[in-house]
């Protein structure tokens, strides 16, 4: 299918997306304390290369430079994450005027690019000092990232309109404190349902303070989302599915979009009222102005009779195409963001919806100056058809962010697999723009 931007429409904001520990570095400069990651990295055995996002791609220092080469790509806009440790160093309390200032110089560097800044609260850098009390688990994180928010959209608010609360939920839920993956490498159902409510009530909070600080600000918060099918048309098989699904897809969505969690769909999910007061199924709800959607693969479902719910940590279960997988042993199912697409339609009060994350890590080859990665342009290529496929038939996307600027520590995996338009060689940190960075930039920059 070829496309051009216009076929998107005049507003269809193109974008590319970072996380603050992914790519920062500058893990103890200027008042920053550790956070969850650090703790994790430094466990031993936990990152698969044994590696650290200490210095990352050295964005504290190198931001004109990547906010710049953001502009020349074309991109309408950046999304980047704060970190909580640089801003709140203690998890609460004293703001560190140099993590706000830091912020300040990136979001100002937008500006002077013509760059929309796109600000992400929480991507999973939870400061140690709040874990050490508990972190997710314990139920005043509420408050404690109410205050976080707070002092983020108060100071930012006037400069940056566009605000995601949380970064894909399910994941650093499931990951840091079900199967014990990803920091804080706690494990067990109960504590991940702990962790989960008091989550999906921090997610309705931060919205509820952004709109008061920021309130004609676009805010939204986004959701890791993958198309769950069932292996066989079996009901145990689609019974398995629906199961799966009520975890990986709807656990944070469905709350906050006011349809209560989807107990009915996963008898396994029930536990969680036991962590719910009076009065929480109301303050789990907020209208958000948008919903972000990040998918990378589908899983295909197949009923087992031991513990259903393990299968949420292991999509797919079985190979399910000839084709070659990601880097990260992921499927390749182009039509699978167009499916969550439509699903994400049938919700009635998702007013917007915009696509923050969507890429992939594969082969890649350095020749001279230049990096050849035609596995990405043809993934890049394939998922954005879908992706116009789905607006073309009503569904409201108006954005599109991939996944990522820059090669950057992908958290558990370490260095090896590179999801960037970018490369960045981590012995130099030079950025050289791959072939894949320059088909998106002619896409973006196509105004015929």
């Amino acid at each position: 299918m070829k496309y051009t931007r216009q076929d998107f429409g005049e507003n269809f904001i193109w974008g590319a997306a970072t996380a603050s520990y992914q790519i920062e570095g500058a893990w103890n400069v200027d008042g920053k304390s550790p956070s969850v990651w650090d703790a994790f990295s430094a466990g031993g055995g936990k990152i698969k290369d044994g590696s650290d996002g200490k210095t990352a791609c050295d964005f504290y220092h190198r931001y004109p430079q990547d906010v710049k080469l953001a502009a020349e790509i074309g991109l309408d806009a950046f999304r980047f994450s704060l970190a909580w440790t640089r801003i709140l160093p203690d998890g609460t309390g004293k703001v560190n005027q140099k993590g706000i200032d830091f912020y300040k110089r990136v979001i100002e560097q937008c500006q002077l690019n013509n760059i929309q800044p796109w600000i992400t609260l929480y991507h999973w850098d939870l400061p140690k000092c709040l874990e050490d009390k508990g972190g997710w688990r314990n139920r005043d994180i509420i408050n404690w990232f109410a205050e976080y928010t707070d002092m983020c959209t108060r100071h930012l608010g006037a400069d940056v309109k566009n605000w995601m609360v949380l970064n894909e939920p399910g994941v650093f839920t499931t990951m840091g404190y079900l199967s014990g993956q990803h920091a804080p490498g706690k494990m067990g159902w109960f504590s991940f349902l702990k962790a989960a409510h008091h989550v999906a009530m921090a997610q309705a909070e931060g919205g509820r303070i952004t709109r008061a600080n920021v309130p004609d600000g676009n805010i939204g918060t986004t959701f890791s989302m993958t198309d769950i099918q069932p292996a066989a048309d079996s009901e145990k098989d689609k019974l398995a599915a629906a199961r799966i699904d009520a975890v990986v897809n709807r656990l944070f969505l469905d709350p906050v979009l006011g349809e209560g969690y989807p107990i009915a769909a996963n008898k396994w999910l029930k536990s969680i009222e036991k962590y719910m007061l009076p009065g929480d199924e109301e303050k789990l709800k907020f209208n958000f102005d948008f919903i972000g959607l990040q998918n990378y693969t589908r899983g295909v479902i197949a009923h087992k009779w031991w513990v259903p719910f393990v299968q949420a940590l292991q999509l797919p279960v079985k190979k399910v195409s000839s084709e070659s997988p990601t880097e990260m042993g992921w499927e390749v199912y182009p039509e699978g963001i167009y499916n969550l697409l439509k699903k994400l339609n049938t919700y009635k009060n998702i007013p917007k919806i915009y696509v923050t994350e969507n890429g992939c890590a594969m082969p890649e080859e350095m020749i001279g100056d230049e990096v050849k990665d035609p596995l990405r342009q043809q993934f890049l290529e394939r998922y954005i058809a879908q992706v116009l496929r789905a607006k073309q038939e009503g569904v409201p996307v108006d954005g599109y962010f991939v996944w990522s600027l820059l090669d950057n520590f992908e958290w558990a995996e370490g260095y090896r697999p590179r999801f960037g338009i970018v490369h960045v060689d981590y012995e130099t940190q030079k950025r050289t723009l791959k072939d894949s960075g320059k088909w998106y930039s002619e896409l973006i920059k196509d105004d015929e």
